[in-house]
């Protein structure tokens, strides 16, 4: 049996194998499917070779879509992937490598992103936003430690102990969208830096809230920190309690995001994937928590 065969027949355990729902894995397997079938159709008219030339297939596409997002959820080595849809380690390398773009195609990562593609019309969008008061949250993730010293050195995070990269969510108030991410920072860089280069991209008069890392930033509410050998008020206490509530929800978003594990275990792919397989993810859990659905 292979492993989608096993999907199909036991719908219930299909979330926590894939990330995804069966319905939602279906419909990415349908889109997927037609996005290859047409960019096949493009580069053929292309192509000198014969028809059916080439070597044939090992896997049918819904198989390899499956493999693809298997390996995103899980992150099992090649070696082991290969073995569970019987191909060989280079096999499913080059079947996931080769799915990933279609997938970044496919599913926008962020509100920003998707509003992007299908209107011109990004100025209507940001003055809508402006009616939220935005949520702002980064995590850092850790990668391979780069061979050359001084990217050595520009990747070392002193607060994780290692080589990481950052990223920053930024979000509705309830944690039901991403409106726009940042992927692949170094994971030194202060999170007041990153937010000041997110906020070139929103209206001059979007509000944001953030946590204490976020404290300096224009039109953005953060908790109060404790004074130097003094105690906070217990008015001051209170508002931070009030507003580590309100920012629960992006803290909830970054989880679903580490839920598959390329996003939150040691990042064991080439550095310059990184940001593409980030992107991905994110397209993945906005189809997840129903904020981006297929056009019909």
């Amino acid at each position: 049996m292979t492993p989608l065969e096993h999907i199909r027949q036991n719908p219930k355990k299909c979330k926590q194998l894939t990330g995804l729902s069966s319905v939602q894995l279906e419909k990415v397997i349908e889109q997927a499917s037609e996005m290859d079938k047409k960019k096949k159709k493009e580069s053929q008219e292309k192509v000198v070779n014969k028809k059916g030339a080439g070597r044939p297939k090992t896997l049918k596409t819904e198989e390899e879509i499956c493999l693809t997002i298997l390996y995103l959820r899980q992150m099992p080595i090649f070696e082991v992937l290969g073995m569970m849809f019987g191909v060989s380690k280079t096999t499913a390398n080059d079947t996931f490598h080769y799915w990933l773009p279609i997938f970044e195609d496919l599913l926008p990562s962020s509100l920003l992103e998707e509003w992007k593609r299908t209107t011109g019309e990004e100025e209507l969008m940001k003055e809508f936003l402006t009616s939220y008061q935005l949520l702002v949250d980064s995590f850092e993730q850790a990668r391979q430690r780069p061979e050359d010293n001084e990217e050595q050195k520009k990747y070392y995070s002193g607060k994780k102990k290692q080589h990481t990269f950052k990223n920053q969510v930024i979000g509705f108030p309830k944690g039901e969208e991403i409106v726009d991410i940042l992927v692949g920072e170094r994971g030194p860089e202060a999170d007041i830096n990153l937010l000041k280069k997110q906020q070139k991209k929103l209206s001059k008069n979007q509000k944001y809230e953030g946590d204490k890392g976020y404290q300096g930033a224009e039109r953005t509410k953060t908790p109060h920190k404790k004074p130097k050998k003094k105690e906070l008020s217990e008015e001051q206490k209170e508002k931070n309690k009030e507003i580590a509530k309100e920012r629960i929800y992006i803290e909830h978003l970054i989880r679903i995001i580490k839920i598959f594990r390329i996003a939150s275990e040691r990042f064991r792919l080439k550095s310059n994937r990184y940001k593409q397989v980030i992107l991905v993810i994110c397209g993945l859990v906005r189809l997840r928590i129903g904020a981006f659905k297929f056009s019909v």
